[in-house]
């Protein structure tokens, strides 16, 4: 009898170890429940008839299923809830930001230019001046990729225009003087238009992180067609270049008036928050707060404004909420009006935004034979990564942005959350400590960039499990997104997914002009109280289900058609038009 008992024994161990709470579905979850009551079954079956009290197997068996069935039914109960608490008069918050994204979208594709004559007016009417030299010919080019995207570049835009106050001389001797500075991460570029190759140099670098191949690659079918153009990229992922109000010598009718034409400043494993506002009171606040504002959302902070949401200066409270803001690594500052090409950045820097190489390399790419459709993905939250996004030199990490994540998705604090509810008629904002781990396939692969003591503090409190293959993100519905050290790799490959990408973030892109949130993505916002119920409305109730799915195939569709590498080249090639204007000798600070 001991030979059969032995593998029961062992199978039944197996089957302890996994908890139901911890399956990626409802049916996973229930099949590991029956297959422990049989299991169970045969063990006291298997025992010999003279032990006594066998009942106290099925009684333990009871008590530890007990928690797996109350969990159950009160999923059932915030199911039923949900789906009862929100009608066609009285929407869910989710439903209204939808539907004002469908508009936002529409309005997007109808109002660009059809015509030459049309675009050039409209950058006459968008931004004041006259196109750069070059235009018709970027319009052309952009025509002739059937670029949907003609108009909204003001993102580009608006991050060249600081340079008009100063001489195209001064912004060239500017640039001299970053490049001859010593460890300042930047690659001194030049592209040769003539024949669209680009040579890029650093002080003590020979790596160049395939910079200098990705604009050959962009740029090569237009040989003859660009301006010859200097420029510096910075080689870090962290953004660089503070805005120019922060400099306390400088002047409004003259770039600088003694000390350095430009100041570094490191604040790398430091706490950056003070340096990085330093503008905040100097500049005007651009932040607009549209009238979406004004949707109710019952006190859940869903994010109703990504401009508002990205704005350090109307966020005090993000001090403490992102490993960028508090202990970055590395970080250092250019303070000056130096134009610093970089893939991310914050709202209250300098940088010249243009597309990140890392969403051209393979490891990035969108691999449409391991995406599966969306009737067979998981009904739940994915996310697995690493510890990056700050340095851990002490218990401040607890704070930094992707260890709240993890900790909230893994419900270490075992916090009370924010949920809607219908009480007597009226939608009420309710806190309770439900948490549906189901819902949520959440870990860390990799903890790093620590102290060795906090490193270990790390894997002891979160479920840290091992490398997971990057394909693994397609077979959940929901994937969230999230600043590491700097933008995100992975958030193309998500948008071009069969999935819903949940996007959480502090940092600008190029792309912010054409993506518009609750239509391509949801965004989350930095304090995620809202994640709670919005992953709930999103994974319990049809409607939700429907909005999830809806996105998922807006933002796939979207991608395709205007992230495109047509559309890197398109964006690129105008870039390279302003800030040849903005180099030019002869232009005059206005």
């Amino acid at each position: 009898m001991s030979w059969c008992i032995t593998p029961v024994t062992a199978t039944l161990s197996i089957i302890f170890a996994r908890s139901p709470f911890t399956q990626y579905s409802e049916g996973h979850a229930f099949m590991q429940v029956i297959a422990f009551f049989i299991v169970l079954g045969q063990f006291v079956h298997m025992l010999p008839q003279q032990v006594k009290a066998r009942y106290l197997l099925w009684i333990f068996f009871l008590v530890l299923v007990a928690p797996y069935l109350a969990n159950t039914v009160w999923i059932e109960i915030t199911r039923h809830s949900l789906a009862n608490s929100f009608t066609e008069v009285q929407k869910h918050p989710v439903e209204l930001l939808v539907q004002d994204a469908n508009t936002k979208f529409e309005n997007l594709l109808s109002k660009q230019s059809q015509n030459y004559t049309a675009a050039y007016s409209e950058y006459q009417r968008r931004y004041g001046i006259d196109p750069p030299p070059g235009f018709e010919a970027w319009y052309e080019f952009a025509a002739s990729k059937y670029s949907l995207v003609i108009d909204d570049f003001d993102t580009l835009y608006e991050s060249v225009s600081p340079f008009w106050k100063i001489s195209g001389q001064e912004v060239v001797e500017a640039m001299s003087a970053a490049k001859a500075a010593n460890a300042t991460e930047l690659w001194a570029c030049a592209l040769t238009g003539k024949t669209a190759e680009t040579q890029c140099s650093h002080h003590n670098r020979s790596f160049d992180r395939h910079f200098a191949s990705t604009f050959d690659r962009l740029l090569g079918a237009l040989r003859e067609r660009l301006p010859d153009v200097n420029f510096l990229l910075n080689h870090l992922d962290e953004p660089r270049a503070l805005g120019y109000a922060s400099l306390p010598y400088l002047r409004t009718d003259k770039y600088f008036t003694s000390g350095p034409l430009v100041k570094f400043t490191s604040t790398a494993k430091r706490y950056s928050w003070n340096a990085l506002t330093k503008p905040c009171g100097l500049q005007q606040n651009k932040t607009a707060v549209g009238a979406e504002e004004a949707l109710a959302t019952y006190g859940i902070p869903f994010v109703t404004s990504t401009i508002s949401a990205l704005d350090l200066c109307r966020h005090p409270e993000y001090r403490t909420m992102h490993g960028l803001l508090m202990e970055p690594t590395p970080f250092n500052l250019i303070e000056g009006l130096v134009p610093v090409l970089t893939t991310g950045t914050l709202s209250t820097m300098s940088d010249i935004l243009y597309p990140s190489p890392a969403y051209l390399e393979a490891e990035f790419e969108y691999d449409e034979a391991h995406d599966i459709h969306w009737e067979h993905k998981a009904n739940n939250l994915y996310w697995a990564g690493s510890t990056t996004g700050g340095y851990a030199s002490d218990a401040a990490w607890q704070h930094y942005q992707r260890q709240r994540f993890v900790a909230l998705a893994q419900n270490l604090e075992r916090n009370a959350y924010s949920y809607l509810r219908e009480k007597g008629g009226i939608i009420r904002r309710v806190k309770s400590s439900f948490w549906n781990n189901k819902l949520f396939d959440v870990t860390y692969t990799r903890v790093f960039q620590c102290e060795r003591t906090h490193c270990n503090k790390q894997k002891a409190y979160f479920n840290v499990r091992p490398w997971a293959h990057k394909d693994k993100i397609y077979r959940s519905r929901l994937v969230f997104d999230i600043d590491g050290n700097g933008i995100s790799g992975r958030y193309y490959m998500l948008l071009a997914s069969r999935s819903v990408p949940l996007k959480q973030t502090l940092l600008r892109e190029w792309h912010d002009d054409r993506l518009v949130p609750w239509f391509h993505y949801i965004p989350v916002s930095q304090g995620m109280e809202e994640l709670p119920e919005l992953v709930s409305f999103l994974t319990l109730t049809k409607v939700g289900q429907q909005i999830a799915q809806e996105i998922a195939e807006h933002g796939r569709i979207w991608f395709s058609q205007a992230f495109r590498e047509a559309d890197f080249s398109i964006y690129i090639y105008r870039l390279l038009l302003e800030l040849a204007r903005l180099q030019d000798p002869e232009r005059l600070a206005i």
